[in-house]
């Protein structure tokens, strides 16, 4: 048996490459002290801030809640009428999907999450078209390009990354663009939220992420998904600045929304803003809230209705009487009897369109598919043998008739 050396590596020669030499003086890449959120959620209604609010943007903040309001509802009602497949609600979250829409300009794009049909509409959408892939009768329902609204997004946070990407290019290309991403609590736990924000506060890119959070991932609380102070503080370990906001006070959402749109435009990079908010109806028609909520906190969280707290603050100022009241809710009602009408009417769809608008030009694939299809129909309905899609340039042609 060899007899062991007593010779450590630190002695052998070369050995220096071993040592360890001191660090050079250590300091963060960004200081963090103007990226921490303040300890409460901004406010505006029911605070000295509320006396400098621009009094036709407090209306036309009224207006579009009690629209959305009421457009939640209705939609509601059509799945128990067999007529959506599901909707999820933003009821009592309406202050920031009409914020949302509003802070917008028209070059502008929004990246909604499936909850989020509310804010499509608010930025000029046709509401039957919102709701057409809750519906099931398309994959979207909307071209994307016209209304710059991207698709609604079902998967959690997968929106995010392309928000990021739609923002990235046109940072590169020069063009004047801001992405505003929504995202519910529940997609904070995703990995595409953290490539999305790394990535974004890398490239500077000019997008702004809205998490509302409104307390429930499905059943989840948020106690049960994360142990940061708040989701905004989550903001500081990608190096962009994060916002906490009332998300039930219309004119502050929209005044921090505004402000980080701003800061994106001028190349001052991503904002992480959370929408401190409640989901006052169930995740969906097809989700029993009662299993993992007591009716008691939804009671207390009416109180904090986020048209209520409007309200109150335009009768004070006087901006709001019964009768402007009453203007208001029965422009909501011819909205929501008209989408009603139309909505109770039997779409005309044919099979084929699966295989419109998914590229540009038909690939080989999608091809083969149609024809299986093509030819199941026939064996069903030998009339049922049309496809709008044949040839080359995409399914309706290059332009289409993206519903």
């Amino acid at each position: 048996m060899r007899k062991s050396s007593s010779t450590t590596v630190q002695e052998l020669p070369g050995s220096a490459a071993y040592r360890p030499t001191p660090p050079p003086a250590w300091r963060p890449r960004t200081d963090p002290a103007p990226l921490l959120p303040d300890p409460e959620p901004f406010r505006v209604l029911g605070t000295a801030a509320a006396a400098a609010a621009d009094p036709e943007l407090l209306l036309t903040l009224y207006t579009q809640l009690v629209r959305g309001r009421r457009y939640n509802t209705q939609a509601t009602a059509l799945t128990k009428q067999g007529r959506l497949a599901v909707y999820p609600s933003s009821t009592g979250q309406e202050a920031c999907e009409v914020a949302a829409a509003l802070v917008l300009r028209e070059q502008d794009w929004l990246f909604p999450s499936y909850r989020d049909t509310l804010a499509a509409v608010a930025r000029g959408l046709d509401p039957v078209q919102a709701l057409t892939l809750l519906r099931g009768d398309w994959h979207t329902g909307y071209d994307p390009y016209e209304h710059r609204i991207a698709p609604l997004c079902t998967p959690l946070a997968t929106q995010l990354p392309h928000a990021v990407g739609l923002a990235h290019a046109a940072r590169l290309k020069g063009d004047d663009v801001v992405a505003l991403a929504l995202v519910g609590d529940g997609g904070t736990s995703e990995g595409d939220f953290h490539e999305a924000l790394n990535f974004a506060a890398v490239w500077r890119a000019p997008v702004v992420f809205l998490v509302q959070n409104n307390g429930f991932a499905i059943s989840v609380p948020l106690a049960k998904q994360t142990a940061a102070p708040s989701l905004a503080h989550k903001a500081v370990g990608y190096g962009m600045p994060g916002r906490l906001v009332d998300g039930n006070d219309a004119p502050a959402v929209h005044q921090v929304l505004s402000e980080a749109v701003e800061r994106a435009r001028s190349g001052g990079g991503p904002t992480l803003v959370e929408a401190v908010t409640y989901r006052m109806d169930a995740h969906t028609n097809a989700d029993d809230a009662t299993r993992y909520r007591g009716d008691a906190d939804v009671e207390t969280w009416r109180e904090h209705d986020p048209i209520l707290l409007l309200e109150r603050e335009l009768t004070a100022r006087g901006l709001l009487d019964d009768g402007h009241r009453r203007t208001v809710a029965d422009g909501a009602e011819e909205m929501a009897a008209l989408l009603r009408e139309r909505m109770n009417a039997d779409p005309v769809l044919d099979p084929m369109d699966l295989f419109a608008e998914v590229y540009a030009e038909r690939t080989g694939q999608l091809g083969e598919q149609a024809d299986l299809l093509r030819a199941e129909l026939a064996a069903e309905a030998p009339e049922a043998t049309g496809d709008p899609g044949a040839g080359a340039g995409g399914p309706r042609g290059d332009e289409g008739d993206a519903r």
